[in-house]
């Protein structure tokens, strides 16, 4: 008998649970998706409450970004301000803007980061093709010309940035000031010149790529271009680590000249450093430098008000006016600061092959570190 009842016992309840399964359990599995919310079954609709809060994971923002510190601080500070509820939750990782392209690839399969903030238009072209930007439709996107942002909404330019040629005020003189890039070959410039690393450098990047792609667009291949930077690199006295490292150098006057993005030479001016600039006659490479959201970012919402308020009219304007950005931004000519109201008439910019330059930056840049670092002397 009690095997008998045992039996029908443990047949009860398996019953019993089955019929619970089918009528009253979800059948779903837990919510993972990062700010996701799941679907209710029929019966669930009319007891359960929508979910109304913001997932607390989004109370977060990491960005990857080669931007000034000054820039960083001002910025986190103004959106922490605007959105108290990210206070003391934005992580910002400061680094080079080849570094920041490594990174993303590197973690495309599990994103860490948010936001990609300064890139060139070259890096930010490649990690589209790579799959490594998402597709945005922010509100600033009408306000930005056609050839400073990506045509499918992946990434979009905050600034220009002309790049030029740096010196310390205190050692050379107007009258002996180089005029042009090719003045910068001269033998009375041996060991006056110090660079900031290249390869790690958005910057520099684009300027040495500059400068082969003159020789390019003319002959279909970079030979030219390489034995102009054989030269340069014979008056190279070195290569800073880190843009802190090139102003410290050029400030102790362990160098009078430098090759570098017109933004970083006014800002350090203003804060007391020896440092002019000059136009070379040629030209200058105008670099777009621009902001993209990391395709499968985890915090996507965070982002986007992030971005928002970076190209709102009022932001744009103070970074012109305290920071020296050109912003890409059609910003009314009532809120441009003088300075810029000067400067873009003096600005020629180089007749580049930017396509060309995205494509061949990585190979020539690699043959530049491997055949001809070092070598010229």
């Amino acid at each position: 008998m009690r095997n008998t009842w045992s039996r029908k016992l443990v047949g009860l309840l398996l019953v019993i649970g089955l019929f619970a399964a089918g009528c009253g359990g979800s059948g779903q599995s837990p919510n993972n998706n990062q700010g996701g919310t799941q679907t209710p079954s029929n019966s669930q609709t009319q007891t359960q409450q929508p979910q109304t809060q913001e997932p607390q994971e989004e109370k977060r923002l990491v960005i990857y970004t080669g931007r000034d510190q000054s820039i960083i601080d001002l910025m986190v500070a103004k959106f922490e301000e605007k959105y108290p509820e990210y206070k003391g939750n934005v992580e910002v990782l400061p680094m080079g803007a080849q570094e920041i392209m490594e990174r993303v690839r590197a973690e495309k399969a599990n994103p860490q980061g948010d936001i990609w903030w300064g890139g060139t238009q070259q890096a930010l072209s490649l990690a589209v093709k790579e799959g490594l930007l998402a597709k945005i439709n922010p509100e600033f996107a009408s306000k930005i010309a056609d050839g400073y942002k990506d045509p499918e909404g992946h990434w979009y330019g905050e600034m220009l940035l002309p790049e030029v040629i740096m010196y310390n005020k205190e050692m050379i003189s107007e009258s002996e000031l180089p005029k042009d890039w090719d003045d910068l070959l001269d033998a009375k410039w041996k060991d006056q010149i110090i660079i900031r690393a290249v390869p790690a450098s958005g910057t520099m990047r684009t300027i040495y790529a500059a400068m082969i792609d003159r020789f390019h667009q003319e002959d279909g291949k970079p030979d030219r271009g390489y034995e102009w930077l054989l030269k340069l690199d014979a008056n190279t006295k070195e290569y800073a680590a880190n843009p802190t490292d090139l102003y410290l150098k050029i400030f102790r006057q362990e160098g009078s000249l430098s090759l570098w993005n017109l933004q970083d030479v006014l800002i350090q001016a203003q804060e007391g450093m020896p440092f002019g600039y000059i136009i070379p006659e040629s030209g200058v490479p105008i670099l777009v430098d621009g902001v993209g959201m990391i395709a499968g970012a985890k915090h996507p919402q965070a982002a986007e008000k992030f971005l928002n308020l970076l190209f709102s009219d009022e932001v744009q304007a103070e970074l012109a006016a305290t920071r020296f950005q050109i912003p890409s931004i059609n910003l009314p000519e009532s809120m441009q600061p003088e300075w810029l109201k000067e400067l873009m008439p003096q600005l020629k910019a180089m007749d580049l092959e930017w396509d060309v330059m995205a494509e061949k930056e990585a190979e020539w840049i690699g043959y530049w570190d491997e055949n001809i670092k070092g070598k010229g002397k």
